[in-house]
């Protein structure tokens, strides 16, 4: 099925711009203001709160038509959880990650119990299409629970130092995080992450991509793939 173009009608400002406006703030952690700065720099004026729109309005539709990575059946699922405090509540963002830390879902919730791994479980089998090799976690016991209601079949490893990979990418989210100043909403936060993992997926490279000219290559790759997604000129 071939999608129809990102609509810019009624924007004054180019597309190329709003791109790389969006670009900007959900690439690097930039605040919208430092955003703000970098293009007025190049001459373009024009305020954060126009960023943040642009951004929220943007941001999901180009995340949605980024290539996604095909599953394979010997993956390995990475699965953690870290907790975010929103408005003096604490919520609990579940992540799962393959054996390459790309990321393959998220999902905010305001428990850390059976029922919340449950649902990131199934959320991933549907999205995945298939069962992985295996499933690794730390030693929260509701991912035992949960594994045996969902996935039986599936080899379950729970051992904290296994599961650095996981763990280790709520690293660049924390560091968003400080930068916003924390977020609004359980809501905000999963538009947010949803739009902040697909993008980062696409532009970092797998750990087997580890020379110079590979990096330099796979992001040459990133960036003409974001240009033809948000439909400016390469």
């Amino acid at each position: 099925m071939i999608q129809a173009p990102v609509s810019y009608k009624r924007y004054r400002f180019p597309p190329a711009v709003i791109a790389h406006a969006v670009w900007l703030y959900v690439r690097f952690p930039l605040s919208l203001r430092l955003v703000e700065e970098m293009l007025l720099e190049r001459g373009i004026v024009v305020s954060y709160e126009t960023i943040r729109c642009w951004a929220r309005k943007f941001g999901p539709d180009y995340a949605g038509r980024f290539r996604r990575k095909s599953p394979r059946t010997s993956d390995v699922w990475h699965l953690d959880e870290v907790v975010v405090t929103i408005g003096g509540r604490k919520h609990w963002l579940w992540r799962a990650v393959d054996q390459d830390g790309y990321v393959l879902d998220e999902i905010v919730q305001s428990r850390r119990n059976t029922k919340a791994d449950k649902r990131l479980m199934i959320r991933l089998m549907k999205k995945q299409g298939c069962l992985p090799k295996r499933i690794v976690t730390d030693k929260l016991r509701s991912y035992g629970a949960a594994r045996r209601q969902v996935m039986p079949v599936v080899e379950h490893r729970s051992h904290k130092g296994l599961n650095n990979r996981a763990e280790n990418s709520h690293l660049p989210l924390r560091k968003r995080e400080r930068v916003m100043q924390g977020f609004r909403s359980p809501g905000g936060l999963q538009r947010f992450v949803s739009v902040f993992s697909a993008v980062r997926n696409l532009f970092v490279p797998p750990h087997s991509k580890r020379s110079a000219i590979a990096i330099h290559l796979h992001r040459l790759r990133a960036i003409s793939h974001w240009k033809a997604v948000a439909g400016v000129a390469i």
